[in-house]
Order: C-alpha cells, then sequence, then structure tokens
C-alpha cells in the first residue's frame, strides 16, 4: 500500500486572494452555556433543535476561519456530560440532574461535530462557582451544595466552593482528569472567576478554613492565592500525565495589577485586580510553566480611560513573553455599550491589528458567539476580507514532544470533476491536523485545514476544489497536536 497524505473535507477559498494571514494563529470563540447565552438557546428545546443551533454556530465560525470552539461544560457545579461526579445542567435538560432524553452523550456530539470542521474543542469549566443565585430549589440533590454542604460559601448572591479545603481541589482534580481521559478534548480552559469579585459590605467567610490550613507566615492573601495556585499546578500536572498533547488555558480578568498599587502593573484605574482582587497570579502560572496558553479579557475600547485595550494588551505583551498568548475580545458590546467606541465598526478591527502587530500575541477569542451571528454586517465582512480570509494553523502546546508524524496510508484516490475523494488509513492515536497550501514563488500559503481525531483510524474524506486550485501547485503536510510537521509533498491531480 503506497504512503500518501490524507485530506479531510475542507471548503476552500480563492487561492489569488491578496492578504496571508499569520502561518500560526489562535482564532477562538467563547460558546457560554450558562443562562443559556449563547447555546442552548432554550433548555426545553428539542434535540434537533438543539443540535441544529449547535451546528449553526460552528458554521458561522468555519466560514470566517476561526480554529477553535471554548464551549461551557461546568457552570456552577454542574455537568453537560454523564457524570457521577456533577448533575446534568438545567441549562441544557430544563432540570437540574435530569439526563437528557435522546441526547445521551452531548459532549461527545459537540466535540465530534466541531473537529469535523477543522476546529479544536476547548473544554471550559468553572471551577469555584458553585451555585448562580441563592435559589437552592432549583438544584439536584446530587449538587455539591447537598453533598457537600462544608465546602461551600455564600458570598455576595451566590454559593461558591471553598478554594482553600484541599477536598475541593480534589474533587475539580478528578474532574479534569475524567474529562480529559473520556473525551478527545484538545484543551482544559478556565475563565476569570477564581475568588469572587469583591462585593462590597460583604465578607468571604473562609477565616477558620485559614486558621486550619494557612502557614504562620501566610497573609490571608498570600494563602488565598497558593490555594489556586495549587488547583492550577494539579490540574497542569493531571493533564499531562494523562495526555500530554491536551493544552490548558485560563482566561483571567484583563489587569493584573494597577501601577497605583504596584510600580509593574499597568497603567490602569481598574475597580478590581486579578491578583489583589480575585487572588489568581497568571503571571506566576506562566513563569511556573503551568499553562500552554493565557488569554486576558481585555473587553474594553482601545482608548478607554480607566482601562485603556491598548495598554492593557501591551502591558500582557510584554510582561507574558512565556507562553501562548491570546487576547479576549468583548465583541457582546459592538454597538451596546454606553462607551461610544463600540459604536463603530473599526474598533474589533483596530484591536485585531495591535495584536498582529505586538510581538507575543499568537491570537484572539471572541466573547461571546452568539454576538457576531446574524448581526454586525459591516464587521463581519471586514474581519472576513482584512483578518480572516485565509485559514491558521492552531498553536501548538508548550510542552512540545518531538516526534515524527507519519504519514497514512492511502487506500484510494478519486476524482470526479471538482470532488477528490482520498480513502485513508493509519495507526498513529495523536490528533492531527491535514494542512493545504499553495506553493508559488518559494512560499506556502495555507488555504485549507482539518482535523483528524486520535481515535479515528480509517476514513474517506472528501472535498471540493476549484478550478484555479486545480491548476496551482498544491502541497499538503501534516502537523501533529504538538506542532511537529511531517514533510511537505505534492498533490499530484490527475
Amino acid at each position: 500500500m503506497r504512503r500518501f497524505l490524507y485530506i479531510l473535507p475542507l471548503l476552500f477559498i480563492c487561492a489569488c486572494a491578496t492578504v496571508k494571514a499569520p502561518e500560526k494563529e489562535f482564532r477562538g470563540v467563547w460558546i457560554a452555556t450558562v443562562a443559556n447565552i449563547d447555546w442552548p438557546k432554550h433548555p426545553n428545546d428539542d434535540v434537533s433543535k438543539k443540535k441544529k443551533d449547535f451546528i449553526d454556530i460552528l458554521d458561522f465560525y468555519q466560514n470566517m476561519n476561526f480554529n477553535a470552539a471554548i464551549v461551557q461544560v461546568r457552570t456552577a457545579g454542574d455537568a453537560l456530560y454523564p457524570t457521577d461526579l456533577a448533575p446534568w445542567s438545567r441549562y441544557l435538560t430544563g432540570k437540574e440532574g435530569t439526563a437528557p432524553e435522546g441526547f445521551d452523550e452531548p459532549l461527545k456530539w459537540m466535540i465530534n461535530e466541531t473537529h469535523a470542521r477543522g476546529m479544536e474543542f476547548h473544554a471550559w469549566l468553572n471551577p469555584y462557582r458553585a451555585t448562580v443565585s441563592l435559589d437552592t430549589s432549583l438544584l439536584s440533590q446530587k449538587h455539591d451544595y447537598y453533598q457537600h454542604p462544608d465546602w461551600i460559601i455564600q458570598y455576595g448572591k451566590k454559593n461558591y466552593y471553598n478554594p482553600g479545603l484541599p477536598a475541593v481541589r480534589e474533587k475539580f482534580n478528578k474532574i479534569i482528569e475524567e474529562l480529559v481521559t473520556t473525551y478527545e478534548v484538545d484543551a482544559i480552559h478556565f475563565d476569570d472567576y477564581f475568588y469572587p469579585y469583591k462585593v462590597e459590605g460583604e465578607t468571604f467567610d473562609d477565616a477558620a478554613t485559614y486558621a486550619k490550613y494557612g502557614l504562620p507566615e501566610q497573609s490571608l492573601e498570600d494563602w488565598r492565592r497558593s490555594n489556586v495556585d495549587s488547583l492550577v499546578q494539579n490540574v497542569h500536572r493531571t493533564i499531562k500525565m494523562n495526555k500530554p498533547w491536551v493544552q490548558f488555558g485560563i482566561s483571567p480578568f484583563g489587569v493584573w495589577k494597577n501601577k497605583s498599587t504596584d510600580p509593574t502593573g499597568s497603567d490602569t484605574k481598574a475597580g478590581q485586580t486579578t491578583f489583589e482582587d480575585l487572588f489568581a497570579d497568571p503571571v506566576l502560572w506562566v513563569q511556573e510553566g503551568w499553562l500552554d496558553y493565557l488569554a486576558p479579557q481585555v473587553y474594553w475600547s482601545m482608548d478607554y480611560p480607566v482601562a485603556s485595550h491598548k495598554i492593557i494588551t501591551s502591558w500582557w505583551d510584554q510582561h507574558t513573553p512565556n507562553t501562548n498568548l491570546y487576547i479576549g475580545n468583548g465583541t457582546y458590546k459592538i454597538k451596546n455599550n454606553a462607551d461610544k467606541a463600540w459604536d463603530k465598526k473599526n474598533e474589533i478591527p483596530k484591536q485585531l491589528n495591535l495584536a498582529r502587530e505586538l510581538d507575543h500575541i499568537n491570537g484572539n477569542i471572541f466573547f461571546s458567539a452568539k454576538s457576531l451571528i446574524g448581526q454586525h454586517e459591516k464587521v463581519n465582512e471586514k474581519l472576513q476580507k482584512k483578518f480572516y480570509l485565509l485559514p491558521s494553523e492552531n498553536p501548538g502546546p508548550l510542552n512540545k514532544v518531538v516526534r515524527e508524524v507519519q504519514l497514512p496510508a492511502i487506500k484510494s484516490v478519486q476524482l470526479d470533476q471538482q470532488a477528490l475523494t482520498i480513502c485513508i488509513d493509519h495507526t498513529d492515536n495523536v490528533p492531527r491536523f491535514l494542512n493545504l497550501y499553495i506553493y508559488q514563488k518559494g512560499n506556502h500559503q495555507l488555504i485549507g485545514k482539518q482535523y483528524l481525531s486520535e481515535s479515528a483510524m480509517e476514513g474517506c474524506f472528501q472535498f471540493q476544489l476549484t478550478k484555479k486550485q486545480l491548476r496551482r501547485n498544491i502541497q499538503i503536510n501534516i502537523s501533529d497536536a504538538y506542532g511537529n510537521q511531517s514533510a511537505m509533498l505534492p498533490l499530484k491531480l490527475k
């Protein structure tokens, strides 16, 4: 059986495009399930509508040449997949703890649909939020609020897991291990909720836990940060022990510290900061190598006086160079914010320009998925034509394992008009991307890519070529989940 490269279904764009995408750039979108922000649109929708709505999101961003979906699979002590470690989420099923009818494995289905569109699937979890309100009548008896009431602290209008308890961290570590070993996720992702945002006049009552577990030389603040550090370190270790190619990323609140409290902080006047108020230190996590990527939520406009997107993005670029750095952009604010800068169609394009100009930024993530679908046509047109006309490779994890990328065996190749079908088999169990290039004047221009998961050992794949593409010098290669590349080979079509 002759050796060859496999090709997966993909939608090609014009090979004569003048805009060249960066060789590697993360293009992600957050798909929020809490409060049904993005998906499902309503928890009582039937399965066919839920599936259609999720596919509509994927198709929109696939057509924009995005390469990653960050999907919220745990919102507040619940789960959007079957597990003994948490009850079913009411945002998926309508009633917490009740399994969805006719939708036994929603997470596997979502992962498969995402991968089928050449996109990575990042499983997004909220570690410490236990409930979204104080109305506990909506909770399942299997929720930790009832199973482990000693783990829970009421603060403001929500309940939280106590981050200072070793048992809380151990339980969450089991959740991560189950996800990584059971599902073909490409990354584990946390958002900005660590210790809760401060509520005026309220006290987060962890004094007894501090007295029991805090070290004599630790202040309350340092002890709290050490608890979050331990969670991050342990999760990183668990992921890499099981599947070293699976990435770990965190999206913290945009301001680490203001310069007014620390000369090394950003020149901002944020009312709360991730270090001092949320007791999270992403700068340390990057220094320790516990993250594959960092995605600060810089949801302000370019020149917003209190917290300028330009100043904050530049600060992260300068202070966290030793990781993949992606910037979180607040597309939900377009024409929907008191800051009039968001009324202009070029606010997000300016932010993307800045990210590409800076040395250590490797991509962007939009919050949230629904913010661009069916609206803001002029913004979308500008994004597609200027920034996302061409696809881009996904950045690999920092713990790159150097390995030879084996090429699969070709079982058959058929070209019918402009439709090419290739059937392959292989033995490699590390996820891979197929990258397709046009080669001209000594340069390779990526024009398409697709995904083959760790469990897919064989298959037949079809794609469409344009007449212009059929006349071009088309070359292909394989990149594995670590970022290793195979040789570049020409594709000869008859």
